[in-house]
Parts: C-alpha cells; sequence; structure tokens
C-alpha cells in the first residue's frame, strides 16, 4: 500500500511540470488570438470609416457602400463559418471520444508579423483592384465630384505625319495638261502661263513632307442629341484634303473648323437607334469608297439614316461591337447596325449663286443592308443615287458675266472641261492678253453629274482577329449628254464626245480590323479603273494618280502597329491615264499615325 501511494505521489510530481508547460502554451496561444482579433477588428473598423469618409465627400454613393459591407461579411461567413464551441455537449447518439493529445509548436513573433502583414497587404490589393474595376464601370463619384457637364463631353483626335514621293513616267508629255483651277482664277490660259500656273506637272519628280492635325470634341446634350466640332490643318483651297505641306518658310500652320454639327439619334425603350438626323458640317454619311469620295471629305447640309432591325434578341446581334466604319483607310462603311435595312437621305448646298436661285445642289439616297452572315462576318450592300444640280457649265454670250457662276470653285483633273467665255476677237472679257484666238479664260464641267453607285463589302471574321475584307465599288454617271454638249459647245470636244461615264474598284483588305495596339497589322491590295466622267473629279481621292479621274492602276500597301494607337502605313501607287495624253504617276505615301 506504501509502494503504490509513493509511486502515485511520485508521478503527479513528474506529471506537474508538464501540465505547467501546456498551461503557459494555452495561456499564450489565447493572447496571441485575443492580439489577432484586435487587429482585424482595427482593419474592419479602419476599412469602415474610410468607406464612411468616401460617401461623405460624395465620391463613393451610399447605397453602393453598404452594399459592399454586406457583400464582405458575407463572402467572410461563407469562407471561415463559425466552429462549435469547445465546451458544447456531444451529440446524445455518439460514443465519447478517446482524447488526443494537442501539440502546439512554437512560432517565431517575427514569423507571426510577416504573416500578418502578407494576409493584410494581400487583402488590401485585391479590395483596391476591386473596387477600381467597380468604379470605373460605374463611374462612382463622377458626377457628384465634377461638373455634370464634364461627363457629357468627349474628346479624340489624331496626327498624321506623311512622306510622299511622286514619280512621273519618261514617255509624259510637258504641258499637257491645263490647270484649270489657275486659269480661271487668273482669267485665262496666257495670264496663268504667265505665272507659270498654267500646266500641271507632268515630268518633274517631286518628294513632299506633309501634316495632319484633328481635335475633336463631341458633347450630349440629352439622350439621344449630340453635337460637335472638329478643328484641323486645312489647305483652304483643297476640299479633300486637310494636309498641311511642309516648306512655307516658317509661315504657321492654318487651321480650320472642320466638322460642326448636331445629331438627333431616335431610342426606343430598350436605347436601340431607329433613324439618325444630321445637321451642319458633318462626316460622310454614304457607304463608299474612295473611288468616288475621298476620306477627308465633309459634307454641309443635311442627312438622315433610318434603319429597320431584325434578329435583335438574337445573342449574336446582340453582342456584336462594330468598330470605327472609317478605320480601313479609304472605306466609310456607314451605319453600323447588323442585321438591319436602312435608308439614307441628304440635301447638300455646294455653291450659293448671287442674285440666282440656280444654286448648286447635291441630292443623294442609299438603299442598302447589313447582314451579319455567319457569327462576326458580315455582308454590307448599298446602291446610291447622287444628284447634282446645276453643276455644269452654260456658255455666255459675248460680253456676258450671266453664267460665270457655272464655273467651278474647286476641280482636280479628268473631267471634260469645256469654254464659258471664248476669245473670238472681239470678247472684251476674254481678250487676246488672257487667251489665244479660240480659247476659253474660263472654263466650266462640259457633263450633268447624275451618278449611280453599288458597293458591296464582305467581311470575313471566322479567323478574328485577323479578317478578310473584299470590297467591290461600281460607279456610273448617267447624265452625260453628248448630244447636248455639242449642242452648247459646236466643235469644242473634236469629234471627242463618247461616253467615258465608268469606274471601278476591287480590294482586298487583310489583317487586323483596326490597328490598335502593338504588332496589329493589315495589307491593302487594290485595282481602281476611273474614266473621264464616271465622277465628279473634285472629291474624289487625291493621292491616285495625283486626284481626279481619267487613271487606271494598282495600289498596294500595309499598317503595322508600333505602340498603342500609334502605327505606320505605307501604300504604293501606280497609275496611268485612260484616254487623255500619256501620263504615269507612281507615288509611293509612309505615314506615321497616332490618335487619342
Amino acid at each position: 500500500m506504501t509502494q503504490k501511494t509513493l509511486a502515485a505521489l511520485l508521478a503527479s510530481l513528474l506529471a506537474m511540470p508538464v501540465l505547467a508547460d501546456e498551461k503557459a502554451e494555452l495561456l499564450k496561444l489565447r493572447q496571441d488570438i485575443a492580439n489577432e482579433r484586435e487587429e482585424l477588428l482595427n482593419l474592419k473598423n479602419t476599412t469602415v470609416n474610410l468607406i464612411d469618409v468616401f460617401v461623405q465627400q460624395g465620391l463613393l454613393d451610399k447605397q453602393k457602400a453598404e452594399t459592399l459591407i454586406k457583400a464582405a461579411k458575407a463572402k467572410a461567413v461563407a469562407a471561415d463559418p463559425q466552429p462549435a464551441p469547445i465546451d458544447a455537449p456531444e451529440p446524445a447518439d455518439t460514443k465519447p471520444k478517446t482524447p488526443k493529445s494537442i501539440r502546439f509548436a512554437y512560432v517565431p513573433e517575427f514569423v507571426k508579423d510577416e504573416i500578418r502583414q502578407e494576409v493584410i497587404a494581400g487583402l488590401t490589393n485585391k479590395v483596391v483592384t476591386e473596387v477600381k474595376v467597380d468604379a470605373k464601370k460605374e463611374q462612382w463619384g463622377v458626377p457628384a465630384a465634377l461638373p455634370e457637364w464634364l461627363g457629357n463631353i468627349k474628346i479624340s483626335g489624331d496626327m498624321r505625319l506623311r512622306a510622299q514621293d511622286d514619280f512621273f513616267g519618261s514617255g509624259n508629255t510637258q504641258n499637257a495638261y491645263l490647270d484649270y483651277l489657275n486659269i480661271n482664277r487668273e482669267g485665262g490660259v496666257l495670264a496663268a502661263q504667265n505665272l507659270n500656273e498654267a500646266y500641271l506637272n507632268t515630268t518633274k519628280d517631286r518628294l513632299r513632307l506633309r501634316e495632319r492635325f484633328r481635335l475633336a470634341i463631341d458633347a450630349k446634350i440629352t439622350d439621344g442629341l449630340k453635337t460637335g466640332f472638329r478643328l484641323s490643318t486645312t489647305n483652304q483651297f483643297s476640299p479633300v484634303s486637310s494636309n498641311q505641306t511642309l516648306g512655307n518658310t516658317g509661315e504657321t500652320f492654318e487651321v480650320a473648323i472642320d466638322r460642326a454639327f448636331v445629331q438627333y439619334d431616335f431610342l426606343d425603350s430598350r436605347k436601340n437607334d431607329w433613324f439618325s438626323l444630321y445637321g451642319g458640317r458633318i462626316a460622310n454619311p454614304w457607304v463608299s469608297t474612295e473611288l468616288v469620295y475621298s476620306p477627308d471629305l465633309s459634307f454641309e447640309g443635311f442627312a438622315g439614316t433610318f434603319r429597320w432591325r431584325m434578329n435583335q434578341d438574337n445573342a449574336v446581334v446582340k453582342n456584336y461591337r462594330a468598330g470605327d466604319p472609317t478605320a480601313r483607310f479609304g472605306l466609310q462603311m456607314g451605319p453600323q447596325t447588323p442585321d438591319t435595312l436602312f435608308m439614307t437621305l441628304g440635301a447638300f448646298p455646294i455653291q450659293e449663286v448671287n442674285f440666282s436661285t440656280s444654286d448648286k445642289w447635291l441630292f443623294g439616297g442609299q438603299l442598302g443592308a447589313d447582314w451579319l452572315v455567319h457569327n462576326d462576318s458580315r455582308l454590307k450592300v448599298a446602291a446610291a443615287y447622287y444628284d447634282y444640280r446645276n453643276i455644269r457649265a452654260r456658255a455666255n454670250a459675248r460680253d456676258s458675266f450671266t453664267y460665270d457662276w457655272t464655273a467651278p470653285q474647286f476641280t482636280q483633273k479628268g473631267n471634260t472641261m469645256v469654254p464659258i467665255n471664248v476669245n473670238d476677237g472681239f470678247n472684251s472679257r476674254c481678250t487676246d492678253s488672257q487667251s489665244l484666238q479660240g480659247q476659253g479664260c474660263l472654263f466650266g464641267l462640259a457633263s450633268d453629274f447624275k451618278i449611280f453607285n453599288a458597293t458591296v463589302m464582305y467581311d470575313f471574321a471566322d479567323f478574328a482577329p485577323t479578317h478578310a475584307l473584299v470590297s467591290l465599288d461600281y460607279a456610273k454617271n448617267l447624265g452625260y449628254d453628248a448630244g447636248r454638249i455639242e449642242r452648247e459647245f459646236p466643235g469644242y470636244l473634236k469629234g471627242n464626245n463618247s461616253a467615258k461615264t465608268d469606274a471601278f474598284q476591287i480590294r482586298l483588305d487583310v489583317g487586323n480590323r483596326e490597328i490598335k495596339r502593338f504588332k496589329d497589322w493589315s495589307a491593302i491590295l487594290a485595282y481602281r479603273y476611273i474614266q473621264r466622267d464616271a465622277v465628279l473629279d473634285a472629291f474624289t481621292d487625291t493621292i491616285f494618280h495625283q486626284g481626279g479621274t481619267d487613271a487606271k492602276g494598282w495600289m498596294i500597301g500595309g499598317n503595322y502597329g508600333l505602340a498603342k494607337n500609334t502605327w505606320l502605313m505605307f501604300r504604293w501607287f501606280s497609275t496611268e491615264s485612260i484616254d487623255g495624253p500619256p501620263l504615269d504617276i507612281d507615288t509611293a505615301t509612309l505615314d506615321l499615325n497616332m490618335r487619342l
């Protein structure tokens, strides 16, 4: 008995230090948990206080703040559910488990501090990232922190530096093409020749450096209504070019208002636009190519586009995001609403005539369809009719000023021209000092222009982001009347009065739809054939054959992204005249483009 008692006493004495050590560890663990709880509580209070400050400063909506706090609590509960209390009784139907030994490993204090900092940093970065995403998407605080009108303003712009080299064929004839714009301005061929301005350059190669800068501001007035304007470097004498040629003895650049417009979009309850109305100096409203209209041409007047929507509940149609309709240089893809039939109507004054009701106008109409054929592959077809009014020349009687207004304010080259005033030896308005006998001193367009234009574009996108766009464009002038021209200007065309009124272009674009990032690319290949009076030469592309009509040839080129919104575009043109005196022109352009 004594031996058993002594053994038990000895065992208890030996166990006491062990129990004491475990108790100390438990007390220390309890203190650490209390400290961690205090730190988490401080972090929670700091976060809540920070959100309250955001609400008070108007940077965060109160309802959004409450939603954030509730969501955080819900995530915390889901991620770390509370365990049952340690002293909770076991269910009656379970057998008591044999207690297992618990071992508390020692964790150095500096390790705990590192863990705390990593957890806090990780949570902070995650929360800040999520808040930034939500804030950008939902524009937290912008209406309250900034003037309301500022949120309705959109600023955009672009800049282009160009090197252009023109090479003329060795078989070209010097002084073969009159510069009618200079002749009309100076009052006759001889008057312009005295200033070395009577003829177009057809033999001397030329390298030019050019620059274009544009800055646009669009303002939303209310839902569906906006206005805007665009400033641009300019050449005041050309409606189809906003290039500023470098080399003017240090003269400053000219800047003009290139666009100034009002636009109204009728929106239904689902925010779908069914028609749009435009007024002022507006962008090209037509589905078209550079065959008919230069990419830099703006239209002055009014236009409206009406759409009939189909398949709008289809997921592919609903989720389709159209790109910039002018992203492929030289192509204008028009209304950007897939699975629609559309109609565009426009009326544009070209020139106001004093003391006359015979102002010059362009009236146009276009019908078309825009269809998602397969996924994002898209077919666009359009047929247009452009009716130019009071644009052809009318011959003056001797010493009369009556029809001087029929002379065009701008031309390039190619269209058939006839004299409004003729030097017949007695005409005091067209004397020997201004022109030779039988020669004119004021010229205008021989033909009326009533142009039918058909355009087809198919954007094959099954290998996106690489796209293959095929475009076909055909134009015919239905206003050419050889009999009328011969009656009004007898003998002047010397039998060369047959209609030359057809034009077409076929073009292939392969690559990225838009050049936005480094290594984005696209390639272009096109062939163009444009007879003398097929379209109005004043409004066509300015680079192909140095502008105008009566030309055929190839264009090859491409784009390559250098950085975000920065890219190079190279194009090579090889062209020759169709009917006129020999005129071969090769042109190389290299553009450095940047946009906001």
